[in-house]
């Protein structure tokens, strides 16, 4: 089991390398979208700057988690726009309005955390909120496509924007343009490039480096027109970045002379709303990528979010949250403890002063296009089919939530999803109205200990997102390595939020020593076969694929076991490196045998590399040999083309060290250097070599194995797996000391 990190300054000086290391990974990210969120919430360029670093330097001191990262998030453009908007009254001090009511949301969030309130976010339902942010996505969309296009319109809301967009592609300036279609493109194919050389600076920073060459060619830096297809386009200094020398220039100060005004307190309420849902929901996503397991008080972190929110909006800043590419870009850098956060402040607080005369060579319309793909991330295609995957019902709950959202606000969005999604339950249920709610806020759902110790919980009537706070007192009077028994069978409806709850306690406890078992469940039926889909009482019948009846087949055959799911060996994939931050979401396909008295298994996984908005979900064909002896901890992978020149700077952590001179093809990363030699003997080596692996990992007792990339495996590609399994199992050996 996994050491876990110190905290405070011991876990400062143990890890400050690593943390470091992350630091500079996230604060090149940060950067550019820290420009972008400003730019697109109406806000000077500087603010998004100053918000991160506050992120940084002030909440890592008064937070809960330990790994994720703060600062301004896309997720809040659209209420600060629609905040700017409605507290204009004509002064020329609607942004000092709307700091004013970003420090009074600071002061209202810490208020919520002392409460311990901070739970009272996680009744929103999942599609809803992503619903919500799917929302954002197009407004963030529709804001910034004429400035990526370089189109002057100025419509009054998100539909009249995209059909203006339209009316208008006829004057899109070429000189712009060209500019975001470079931006766009690297955006797309950055991650699907195997230079490695391009994989040194996130995606974003070659987005702005690549777009300054355009400024000096067409001369960005003097007003002026360039003729083109007997057009005339004008460039300029406008369409830069504008940021001033002197520091005190650009601190806007609130003013609260608006505070009696109800205008004021529902922006108040919108911001506060936004901002709490997203950073609890994030910080929860965040916690499921965390390779130690560490649970974050949701309350502490409230009030740390707060904090400096309210010093974000007293100099002029955004409003700060958990985001969570960030905080991905963190964990998968090896970040350990919170002071990543605090480095990856101060970074950019030395990126200001050392980088802005460059940071004023960069157009607008790169920032653009970073934000539209932002959004276009937040709303594609991929978004609604992750959302469908968890039934048809979450899909309407998601459709309607962005329409009511798109043609109102987000506050009528949010509460109008909701409501749509509680009449949804009330007619799926089959009850009347009372009864419905009576099942509801009167649950007759309990947990008590049996006489050999382990609990029974057992959820009955209606069980859905405003059960969530009863559910959450439940399972907290578990003890952490106790046996529990989840009863489903009296449920009537248990809605996806409620599931994904339950699936994250039984991960958590389980690795904590616990034992989770749920009952009831093939009682219920569901309109998708995701575990974690909306349950309604009776007995879905299930039918096997033309593969699948060709592994049972393959099974009987030779005496092996096959099962189209399983839950077997989660826990055992988890403690492989790869899937230290990445979530197993579903094992099928499950073919188990032995050989020599060593077990084997091929299976078919999906899981979720990375959290909440920056989720992607891959399934892929993997094979897992359990071996009855010790063997040295080690991952070894297929060389890219530049690799075997950047082997330091890539692989550089504190867990693993490269191992060089042994297998020339492959990157061989090992715990202990001494042992790994006697292990892979040249059978062992030839095998890997010409057995088509991608990636091979020991935990110390298993063997993890991908031979494909990331991809389902076809019938044939499953026997060539049982086939190098079946060759290498005879030749594998305790390691000589």
């Amino acid at each position: 089991m996994e050491i876990t990190p110190k905290k405070g300054i011991k876990g400062l000086i143990e890890n400050w390398q690593s943390d470091l290391l992350a630091a500079v990974s996230v604060s090149l990210v940060a950067l550019p979208l820290a420009l972008g969120i400003a730019i697109a919430s109406g806000v000077p360029p500087i603010s998004g700057i100053l918000s991160a670093i506050i992120g940084g330097v002030v909440t890592t001191f008064f937070r809960g988690s330990q790994i994720s990262i703060n600062g301004p998030a896309a997720g809040l453009i659209a209420v600060i726009l629609s905040s700017g908007i409605a507290l204009n009254d004509g002064t020329g001090q609607s942004l000092n309005y709307v700091f004013a009511a970003i420090v009074i949301s600071g002061l209202i969030q810490i208020i919520l955390g002392v409460l311990k309130l901070g739970r009272f976010a996680e009744i929103f339902p999942s599609s809803v909120i992503h619903g919500i942010l799917a929302a954002i996505g197009i407004i963030i969309i529709t804001k910034e496509l004429p400035l990526a296009l370089g189109i002057d319109i100025h419509p009054a809301n998100v539909i009249d924007t995209l059909i203006m967009v339209f009316q208008n592609l006829a004057l899109i300036n070429p000189f712009v343009a060209i500019i975001s279609v470079l931006g766009l493109l690297i955006l797309i194919f950055h991650s699907k490039l195997s230079y490695k050389v391009f994989h040194f600076l996130p995606a974003p920073i070659w987005v702005l480096a690549l777009s300054i060459p355009f400024v000096f060619a067409f001369n960005f830096f003097e007003g002026h027109h360039i003729a083109f297809l007997e057009n005339s386009y004008y460039v300029g200094p406008e369409f830069l970045i504008e940021i001033p020398e002197n520091l005190k220039d650009f601190i806007l100060f609130p003013n609260f002379s608006k505070i009696g005004t109800s205008t004021f307190w529902l922006c108040v309420i919108s911001i506060t709303l936004i901002a709490s849902v997203q950073t609890l929901a994030v910080t929860k996503a965040v916690d499921k990528l965390d390779p130690y397991k560490r649970k974050t008080d949701l309350n502490k972190d409230l009030i740390g979010v707060g904090i400096s929110t309210m010093t974000s909006g007293f100099l002029g800043g955004l409003p700060i949250i958990t985001v969570i590419v960030r905080s991905t870009v963190n964990i998968h850098n090896n970040a350990k403890t919170k002071w990543s956060n605090l480095y990856h402040g101060i970074l950019l607080f030395i990126f200001v002063f050392l980088l802005t005369p460059i940071i004023q060579m960069i157009p607008l319309s790169s920032l653009a296009v970073i934000l539209v793909y932002t959004g276009f991330k937040l709303t594609s295609p991929n978004v609604f089919k992750y959302i469908y995957s968890y039934g048809v019902e979450q899909l309407i709950f998601f459709i309607v939530t962005i329409i009511i959202t798109l043609y109102t606000d987000l506050l009528i969005g949010i509460f109008g999803g909701m409501l749509i999604t509680l009449l949804s339950h009330l007619m799926l249920s089959k009850m009347s109205l009372s009864n419905f709610m009576k099942d509801i806020l009167n649950s007759n759902s309990n947990i008590f200990v049996k006489k050999d110790g382990t609990f029974n919980l057992e959820l009955k009537g209606i069980v859905n997102f405003l059960s969530i706070i009863n559910f959450n007192k439940l399972i907290d009077q578990i003890p952490k390595d106790s046996e529990v028994n989840i009863q489903l069978s009296d449920a009537r409806l248990i809605d996806h939020t409620i599931m994904d709850t339950i699936h994250e306690f039984k991960r958590i406890h389980e690795f904590n020593g616990g034992k989770v078992t749920l009952l009831g469940l093939d009682k219920h039926v569901s309109s998708s076969n995701h575990h974690l889909s909306l349950k309604l009482l009776n007995d879905p019948s299930k039918q096997l694929s033309n593969r699948q009846i060709r592994l049972k087949n393959i099974a009987r055959e030779y005496s092996w076991t096959y099962e189209a799911e399983s839950k077997e060996k989660i826990k055992l994939l988890q403690s492989f490196y790869f899937f230290k931050t990445r979530t197993i979401i579903e094992k099928s396909n499950c073919l188990t045998g032995s050989n020599n008295k060593i077990s084997w298994e091929i299976a078919d996984i999906t899981f979720d590399e990375g959290a909440f908005m920056s989720s992607e979900i891959y399934s892929t064909s993997i094979g897992i040999i359990d071996l009855p002896f010790e063997i040295p901890k080690f991952t070894i992978e297929k060389k890219g083309v530049l690799d075997k020149y950047f082997l330091a700077s890539r692989f550089k952590d504190i867990d693993y060290r490269v191992c060089e001179g042994i297998m020339d093809d492959f990157i061989l990363k090992v715990e202990n250097k001494k042992t790994i030699t006697s292990f892979l003997n040249d059978q062992i080596k030839e095998l890997i070599i010409n057995g088509n692996i991608n990636h091979l990992e020991s935990n110390g007792t298993s063997i993890l194995i991908f031979n494909n990339d990331l991809k389902v495996a076809q019938f044939n590609e499953s026997t060539k797996m049982i086939h190098f399994i079946n060759n290498i199992v005879p030749i594998l050996t305790p390691p000589t000391n």
